[in-house]
């Protein structure tokens, strides 16, 4: 039955097109042909203008208005004109048949326009393609959300991998595997699994990071906080490359019960509902998160480097605040004056200290892409490759939907030895 429908749908597209196909060209050559045939010819026009113009000659000679050789000079001339308007004239029939060449050829240049027409829609277009109303695009959405893959084959699909041991730090990978043996013999110590999460996350570890933010809640039982579950939503998403899976929705989900103002979970379900197919949804929630936020939450400079595109998607006009970023820090001349005169260790001592004021800044607030690649080249120089990883982590998360913020820090990324 939908198939008839289908049919006929398609039968009565094609009829509609051609009948409005046939009324244009119709409308176009009739056009053509009377203009062509519309009043005399232009040479029989201008006959007529230079014989009043002889008559008035004649009339000016006999009132003495000009005298006798001028108006024998102009009565040359205009009778000259005469001469050839009459040719043309009796060229008319020959020209007439060039018209009506020119005719012919226009007209099929309007056939074939509208050949090409049908045929290029046929060919690139959705002939029988029935509108697509929004129940059914909500639905298809819907589809997509349910059929999302789980977080296990989102790290396996999108997921970054594990660390390279040979590029970590010795040292802190070190500290990092004392501190993994304590919590083992003290794992009902809540402080130290957060410890040991972000550790984790700090060494690209992201796995391990996840079963230690799980303890932590299992720890705090009825006194786990928005706070929490929206940072396991975090991990997981920094562990799948920036996809929410279903199982980060879950945790998106807790939060948003514990408190539905937390920003870190709103900020991740508008990605969600961007990823499903629902850009509208993302938009109203990005939208309501930055209208309410202050300019110091940490979510706020991840949102406008991104609420632009997704208004976009949204088919929004959408004036972001505050469009132009402000410049990024950097050193000043009296820092670099000041490094000129430093020993070796002072002058990396001192590029560490900078570079972990902006990691510190951007893991607090977020910032733009050229922001976070600073950040990880500049890991990438010293020879932080744990940190340079962590870093690209939490920007392809964050850039998830920027296409041009993500190729910049992914260019970094590369530079850096972290990224494929």
């Amino acid at each position: 039955m939908a198939g008839d429908w289908a049919g006929g749908q398609d039968w009565m597209f094609w009829a509609v097109a051609a009948a409005v196909a046939l009324m244009v060209a119709a409308i176009l050559l009739t056009a053509l042909w009377r203009g062509r045939g519309a009043g005399a010819p232009a040479a029989a026009y201008d006959l007529r203008v230079y014989r009043d113009q002889l008559a008035e000659i004649e009339r000016d000679a006999a009132r003495g208005v000009i005298a006798a050789d001028e108006a024998a000079r102009l009565r040359t001339e205009v009778s000259r004109r005469v001469l050839e308007a009459d040719r043309a004239l009796a060229a008319g029939p020959d020209a007439a048949v060039a018209s009506g060449g020119n005719g012919v050829v226009i007209s099929g240049l309007v056939v074939l326009l509208l050949a090409g027409a049908f045929w290029g829609y046929w060919r690139l277009g959705a002939p029988g393609y029935a509108d697509l109303p929004m129940s059914d695009r909500i639905a298809a959405a819907e589809q997509t959300r349910t059929a999302r893959p789980s977080q296990t084959q989102a790290e396996a699909q999108f997921g970054p991998g594990p660390a390279d041991p040979a590029t970590l730090d010795p040292d802190y990978l070190a500290l990092v595997e004392k501190l993994r043996l304590t919590v083992k013999d003290r794992p009902d110590d809540v402080q130290g699994q957060e410890i040991l999460a972000n550790a984790e996350v700090r060494l690209g570890n992201f796995a391990a990071a996840q079963v230690a933010q799980a303890r932590v809640i299992a720890l705090k039982a009825d006194a786990v906080t928005a706070e929490d579950h929206a940072a396991m939503a975090e991990l997981m998403v920094m562990a799948a490359g920036g996809f929410v899976s279903p199982q980060a929705e879950g945790e998106l989900t807790k939060a948003m019960a514990l408190d539905p103002e937390n920003g870190l979970a709103r900020y991740y379900v508008g990605l969600m509902q961007a990823q499903i197919g629902r850009p509208d949804l993302g938009f109203q929630t990005w939208r309501a998160l930055l209208e309410g936020s202050n300019q110091g939450d940490p979510w706020v400079r991840t949102l406008l480097a991104q609420i632009g595109d997704m208004a976009a998607m949204a088919g929004v006009e959408y004036q972001v605040p505050g469009a132009s970023a402000p410049a990024m820090p950097g050193p000043s001349q009296g820092d670099m004056a000041a490094a000129a005169e430093m020993s070796e260790a002072d002058r990396t001592a001192m590029i560490e200290t900078m570079v972990g004021q902006l990691a510190t800044r951007l893991e607090a607030g977020g910032g733009s892409a050229d922001e976070w690649a600073r950040l990880i080249g500049a890991y990438g120089v010293l020879g932080k490759t744990d940190e340079a990883r962590a870093a690209w982590a939490r920007a392809k998360a964050s850039f998830a939907l920027n296409p041009t913020g993500l190729e910049t820090v992914q260019a970094a990324a590369q530079k850096a030895g972290v990224a494929e």
